[in-house]
């Protein structure tokens, strides 16, 4: 029989003694080390607060001791000579000039950089305004008919019978198209409204394109509008204060399909005397200026070929 079938049963039981305790043995070392650690943080930590303790308690007494020393000077028990308590002055702090500069922006980086943002716009926009082409006289468009109110050359067909009003040596006249239709919200949305109080309240436009919605909705004739049966008695497309360009070569001219010149379409000009207020100055002025313009419109469009 060999050794190994000789071993006694004990020694199992031994060997399970001895990692039973090595077992043990290493949870009591870690137990020891933690127990160890604690205490030593304990103390760091009842070092710490001692430490914090006189620092207050130093403190305290510090400000006790000055306000009985205020108190003794206030009674005149001590001179201020001799007071051991002063005002400390912060040391000036002298700066070079390219560090004050530097200073400077760094304090101010927020309202510089909102100043440099404003005034780069109101360059852009006096830049944009200068270059913008002053028009010597403008037309309203009140009606919505984008054929007529967005063909490419309409302001280039009514230039050709303007003036040099502005005497900048170059002649412009220019067509504000406002699409003003039966559809209320959509003339909300696109600013159609405001735009046309603004317009017919202001006094820098006379001549007027419209149609029949136009007369209805924005302007009474007979108050507004010059009678234009009176200048052009013998002109068969003009009737009352309207000229109709219906059958006119206006379509031609524009380079549009004549279909899209409505029955209702008309020329007309502001009368810048009112019933009840009388004359308006700038709108007579502005009148005077663009009289001879209309003229040569309506004898254009009325000539026979």
């Amino acid at each position: 029989m060999s050794n190994k079938d000789t071993k006694r049963p004990d020694d199992n039981d031994e060997k399970l003694d001895i990692n039973t305790s090595l077992l043990k043995s290493r949870k009591d070392i870690k137990k020891q080390r933690e127990e160890e650690t604690a205490r030593q943080q304990l103390e760091v930590e009842q070092r710490k607060a001692q430490l914090e303790k006189k620092r207050q308690e130093a403190y305290d007494k510090k400000i006790h001791d000055e306000k009985i020393e205020l108190m003794r000077m206030k009674q005149g028990i001590i001179e201020e000579e001799e007071a051991t308590i002063h005002e400390e002055k912060e040391e000036e702090i002298k700066l070079t000039f390219g560090k004050k500069i530097s200073n400077f922006f760094y304090h101010n980086k927020w309202w510089l950089g909102l100043g440099t943002f404003f005034a780069v716009m109101m360059t852009f926009l006096i830049v944009d305004l200068i270059k913008t082409p002053r028009p010597d006289s403008a037309i309203l468009m009140l009606c919505e008919n984008n054929d007529v109110g967005l063909a490419t050359n309409i302001d280039e067909y009514f230039t050709q019978f303007g003036d040099d009003c502005n005497g900048n040596g170059k002649i412009l006249v220019s067509v504000y198209y406002i699409p003003y239709s039966t559809d209320e919200y959509r003339n909300y949305n696109n600013g159609v409204t405001g735009k046309i109080s603004a317009m017919l309240g202001g006094t820098e436009q006379v001549i007027i394109i419209g149609n029949d919605l136009t007369v209805k909705d924005l302007m009474v004739p007979k108050d507004d509008l010059v009678d234009l049966s009176t200048l052009y008695p013998d002109d068969p497309h003009v009737k009352d204060y309207f000229y109709y360009l219906k059958d006119t070569n206006f379509a031609e001219e524009l380079g549009i399909d004549p279909e899209s010149v409505t029955a209702d379409m008309f020329l007309a000009i502001r009368n810048p005397v009112n019933p009840i207020n009388g004359v308006n100055e700038k709108l007579q002025k502005t009148y005077d200026k663009d009289f001879p313009l209309f003229d040569r419109i309506i004898k254009s469009l009325s000539e026979v070929k």
